[in-house]
């Protein structure tokens, strides 16, 4: 897959989540996370998303925070819990 954003340009590997064998998407994560271009499953529907929210430990009742499943390409796709808003 190819990522571009500012002029640059990032290639990565083909990626697909191993929970619901939807093709992952690049994304650059902020600035201040560490990390640089990543690959996240966006799929709503994926079971490791779905519920995810009672996953969080200290998680206010009232928040809508989730985990999508994600890699680390720059850490020989390492998988991680990516924190997120569910809808």
């Amino acid at each position: 897959m190819i990522h571009e954003y500012a002029g640059i340009v990032t290639e990565l590997e083909d990626r697909v989540c191993p929970h619901c064998h939807k093709p992952m998407e690049a994304w650059l994560a902020p600035p201040d996370s560490g990390w640089g271009v990543i690959v996240v499953c966006f799929n709503n529907e994926c079971p490791h998303y779905v519920g995810s929210d009672k996953d969080i430990a200290n998680k206010r009742d009232e928040s809508r925070m989730g985990c999508r499943y994600a890699e680390n390409p720059e850490n020989n796709y390492a998988p991680f819990n990516l924190v997120a808003v569910c809808f």
